[in-house]
Formats: structure tokens, sequence, C-alpha cells
């Protein structure tokens, strides 16, 4: 038997037991006769729990009415009358008698169960009904079935395979001015404003789900209208919030991007109430995401202590995931990160980004990408012009720019680290030349600006052949 053959076998021996007597109620899940543990430290049950703040023995019985009304209709209502939860409450007919089919005790429901068997299909318009059992028959075979079945989507639900990539950022609303010229002080210049989801967090997460990629976003909304929308966005683009917080109470933070000839200017909202602390890492669904995600890609929109946690716990685990840092926004205290590079194995950032993470804020120097290395992370990634340098152990490798109409689009650095999380994901670690090459065409063919993020993402097969067509020739 293999491991999730005998998972699923031990969720399915803890949910016969709680199908005695009066079924599954939360109160039975911390009887010394019934070891549920195995059930309450399913990430599915545990994620529910964490977002509906709630202990998990009164997660498990919501979480399982959920799945059991996608079994097929007799699995259904096998384990709803076994385990007494009353998916037919609101559906049953005058044939059917609910105080019967959901009595306090098991005897008695199983044969209620069998003595309306035929009824019961109708009521979930069945048309093709098996023959109905006795009660010895149901204890066989169809019971064996079912809870196999509902045992098997505990176990196997998408939130208990989790999500491979998990983005630590921010999800913001943009407003974005188009302006011909930057304004002088003093002066006053006409615009053209458009408002979006924003954030660099939000960016990537949607990029590398535009990609198939499963992924999820560790940030914070407020608890506003502006929030709601947010997190209707990032799951409407397959971007799972579970691991989001919302702020009661505070608003959404909005970032003015200021777009002309010379480049954005960025007015940030940093609304200290929406960043995260170390507290928020320490829930179980928190951690258990971070500790099965196979990619962790970081911004610097959290605060310095929430990425030193984060880089922290990771040198803790015995299969660490791939460690991806885009050094911007400029941090306030770059050194408090320098005891975790080691961590990281992808650093990437212009030369400015990186110089700035280095030495602080204003300070230069000619190779900032080989002091970082020294100082620990295993290869860094600087764009230049659309290009990138990377430095990689002991190799170097030079990526000349790839074709594009426009060669001035913010934000579009970001689908660098996007494209190279969706590399690293597909061949795993170390990376070679082809990662760094097709990172590079991704945000070369970025949309106009990422800024924009509902602008249209270029697909796999756009960078694929844009890496087939090469680089722009000296």
């Amino acid at each position: 038997m293999t491991g999730d053959e005998a998972a699923v076998a031990a969720i399915r021996s803890v949910l016969t037991s709680l199908r005695k007597r009066a079924g599954l109620q939360p109160d039975r899940l911390h009887r010394t006769e019934i070891d549920a543990g195995i059930l309450l430290e399913l990430p599915v049950i545990r994620r529910y729990a964490d977002h509906h703040r709630v202990a998990p023995r009164q997660a498990v019985l919501p979480v399982v009415r959920e799945l059991a009304r996608d079994l097929p209709p007799t699995e259904r209502l096998i384990v709803d009358a076994e385990l007494n939860l009353g998916l037919l409450q609101d559906l049953l007919t005058s044939e059917v008698d609910p105080a019967a089919l959901y009595a306090t005790d098991l005897g008695a429901r199983r044969t209620y169960l069998c003595a309306r068997w035929v009824e019961l299909h109708h009521v979930l318009a069945v048309e093709r009904i098996p023959l109905p059992p006795t009660v010895r028959t149901l204890r066989g075979a169809p019971e064996d079935r079912a809870f196999l079945e509902l045992a098997r989507r505990l176990s196997e639900h998408p939130i208990a395979r989790g999500i491979q990539v998990v983005v630590i950022g921010d999800a913001v609303h943009d407003h974005v001015y188009d302006v011909d010229r930057h304004p002088a002080p003093g002066t006053a210049v006409d615009s053209r404003r458009t408002t979006h989801p924003g954030g660099k967090g939000l960016g990537r997460a949607v990029a590398i789900a535009n990609w198939g990629v499963s992924v999820g976003l560790l940030g914070a909304v407020g608890g506003d209208e502006a929030g709601r929308l947010l997190l209707q966005y990032l799951a409407g683009h397959g971007v799972d919030t579970s691991l989001m917080k919302t702020v009661a109470g505070a608003p959404t933070p909005i970032t003015a991007v200021i777009t002309g000839p010379d480049g954005p200017a960025i007015v940030a909202d940093k609304n200290e109430q929406m960043a995260l602390d170390p507290a928020d890492l320490t829930s179980a669904a928190v951690q258990n995401a971070i500790d099965h995600a196979r990619v962790l890609l970081l911004t610097f929109e959290q605060p310095e202590p929430v990425l030193a946690w984060v880089l922290a716990h990771v040198q803790t685990l015995a299969r660490r995931p791939i460690v991806i840092v885009h050094a911007s926004p400029t941090l306030k205290d770059p050194q408090a990160l320098y005891p975790f590079l080691h961590a990281v194995d992808f650093l990437v950032g212009t030369e400015a980004e990186l110089g700035r993470l280095l030495f602080g804020a204003g300070a230069a120097t000619a190779d900032p990408a080989q002091w970082l290395q020294v100082m620990g992370a295993r290869t860094v990634c600087t764009i230049r012009e659309f290009g990138c340098t990377v430095r990689a152990g002991n190799e170097t490798y030079d990526i000349a720019p790839y074709p594009a109409v426009f060669r001035s689009k913010p934000g579009a650095t970001a689908l660098f680290s996007a494209a190279l999380t969706y590399r690293v994901l597909k061949a795993g670690c170390p990376a070679d030349e082809s990662d760094f090459a097709w990172a590079t065409a991704a945000m070369d063919i970025a949309p106009g600006s990422l800024y924009a993020v509902p602008d249209p993402l270029p697909t796999v097969e756009q960078v694929d052949q844009m890496v087939r067509f090469g680089p722009v020739p000296n």
C-alpha cells in the first residue's frame, strides 16, 4: 500500500467510526475512543478553520458536508444518512420523514435508508436507481465504496494537494496617470487616468496563474469593497486567495503611478495596517502552504521582519522550496536580510535595485551581483535594458534583449521573475541558460504595462516562439 493509499484508508477508518450513534458531530472529535487526529490535520480542514477563525474540529462538519454534496447520488445518500449530515433537509418530500432519515441511532438511519431507497433517489432526480439493498448488504460494498470515495476527496482535494507557488507581496488598487511630461513643482499637467488591480505580488501571481500553475498570494487587503473586489479579481484569474489577510475597518491601499516619457513615478500608500507581521505566518494554513510549496516568490513589499521570518523558516525545512526574491521596492533596512541570503536561490533586480540592497539607498557599486553572491545568494539575475546578466556559481550568462515593440514598459521586469518561477517549477534547480533566456523573452514581450494587469499576458506558446526567433542582433 502506498503512502497516499494508507492515508485514504486511515481517513476512511475515522469517518466510519464517526458515523456511529448520532453521527458526525464536532463534540465527538475530541473523544478518546475516536482518534480523529489525521482528520483534524488535513490541509483542507486546517485551511477552512484558519479562514473562518474556528477550531479544526468545528471545520470538519462543514467541509465534509461540502465534499459529500459532490459525490455520486447513491454514495451521497449513504454518507449523508450514516454520518447524519442533513444534506436533504430542504429537498425531502412528504414521502420521506427527515426525523427517521436523520435519527440519533445509526441502525435506525440504515434501516430507513434501505426502506426508502427508491424515494430518496427520486429526490435527487436519479433515473437509473440501483436495486434497494438490505441492511446487511448495505454494510458491505455500498458503504465501503461511499466512504472510500469521501475519504479520497478529503485527501486529494486541490487544497490538500497544496499550492505549487506561494507569492508573498501586496495587492492594491493602481491609479495610473498617463502624462506627456512629468509636472515640475508648482505646475499642473493634463493626464489620462485608468484604475485597476495592482501590486507587485498580485501582478506576479496573476502572470504565473496565467501559465496554468497553482499559485496562492500571501498578503493583505482592507475589509472594504475595494478589498473584496481585489480578492474577487485574484480568484477570477486562478489565484488562490485563502492565504490573504483581510483587515477589518481598514481601507485597501491605492498606488498612484504617473507614466511619462521619462519613465514611471510611483506614489505608494504604505498603510502599516496592510502589512503582514510574523504572527500572521504562524497559522497552520500559511505554514502548510509555505512548507509544501515548490517555489516561494518574494517581493520587498512586505516588511523586513516578515521576509526574514520566511527565509529563516525555509532554512529549517527538510525539503526546501526554491526561493526567488525580486529586490523591489527598496527596503528601509536591507541589512536585516543579510543573515538569510543563503536561503535565496535566485535574486532578481535591476542593477540599481541590487545596489540599494547591498549598500542601502543612494549607494552604488560596479558589480553588486558579485558581492551579493559572496554574501550567500546562489544566483543573481541583473536586468539591464530588457536583457539580463546572470551570475550562477562560476557561470556567467549574458542574455541579449529579444525584439519588442516597446522599450519603456513600467513593471515589465515583474514578468521576468514570474517567468523564471514558471521555468524552475517545470525544470527544477539548477536553472540553465535556456531558462534565463525564456524569462528574458517573456519580459520583452510583456504587455504595454504590467501595472495594467488586465492587459493580455503572453502565453507559453508566444514566449516559446520568441525564444525560437532569437534575441536582437548586435
